[in-house]
């Protein structure tokens, strides 16, 4: 499906896009507007008409990904339309405005609609490239097996760090119960944990390797292959948690975002037609 919005159709909405900001720039070309350009020439309420509409519009998508069922339109054609009439409010929203900004409530809604569409961009590029990373950072193994794998390798490091003196064991113990994947936001956008017990267990364990003989110098090379492959599914499975939480973070900006806009939108509108 993410290749398919974009190319939906042979770029179906793409070219409708386009035709309606060639159509709204040629438009705004011919016009000569007494005075400069703004949004209160008959152009100016037109083209603003349009951008209200399409902003409602796009909303509605946001219900329809929600329908369950199939619908007369498929899911593939709502979100290319949404990708591409969305973008194309960048020219007709400006054309609407004359360029003409200030510090009021009509420049607040539109810089709201350019960070909701610069959010919609990244939300695109998000479904676009991150899966593949994906796919590629598990490598045939899913988030539950990845944990599955490193429950086993602490049950084993635990038993032979028995062997190994209270300082081994203790490190081993610590970084079987306090090793954490995901936690807060940021924790999960960085991907890494600075603090990880388990990389402070296999930094202690390599130094004594270092130093021991016989029997212990074995177990401490088989505890630090252990502790080396654990720390490898860990920087695997943060990673996984990274990239849901990038696919995911922009929804926290784009959606909120959205309904800011739409009450400024409605504000713009009433303080137009009301008190103009």
């Amino acid at each position: 499906m993410n290749e398919s919005v974009v190319v939906y159709r042979r770029f179906m909405f793409f070219r409708v896009a386009l035709y309606l900001c060639l159509a709204a720039i040629i438009a705004y070309a011919w016009h000569r507007p007494l005075g400069m350009p703004n949004g209160g020439t008959w152009l100016g309420y037109g083209l603003g008409s349009i951008g209200a509409i399409l902003i409602l519009w796009l909303m509605y998508l946001g219900i329809r990904k929600r329908t369950y069922g199939p619908g007369k339109v498929k899911l593939e054609a709502w979100v290319s339309a949404h990708i591409y009439l969305g973008l194309s409010l960048l020219v007709i929203v400006t054309l609407h405005t004359g360029f003409r900004f200030g510090m009021n409530l009509h420049t607040l809604a539109y810089a709201l609609m350019l960070v909701v569409i610069a959010s919609g961009c990244f939300g695109l590029y998000a479904y676009l490239r991150y899966p593949l990373l994906m796919t590629e950072n598990r490598r045939g193994i899913t988030l539950d097996n990845m944990l599955a794998q490193i429950a086993d390798i602490d049950r084993e490091c635990r038993e032979v760090s028995m062997q190994l003196g209270e300082e081994i064991n203790r490190a081993v113990l610590v970084a079987s119960q306090n090793t954490r994947i995901g936690g807060g936001v940021l924790q999960q956008l960085s991907g890494v944990d600075p603090k990880c017990p388990t990389s402070r267990a296999l930094k202690t364990v390599e130094q004594m390797a270092g130093q021991a003989a016989g029997n212990q110098a074995g177990d401490l090379r088989r505890l630090s292959t252990l502790l080396t492959r654990k720390e490898e599914l860990l920087r695997r499975a943060r990673r996984d948690v990274q990239i849901v939480a990038l696919m995911r973070v922009w929804l926290f900006v784009h959606v909120p975002v959205s309904f800011a806009l739409l009450a400024a939108l409605i504000a713009h509108v009433v303080s137009v037609f009301f008190y103009w």
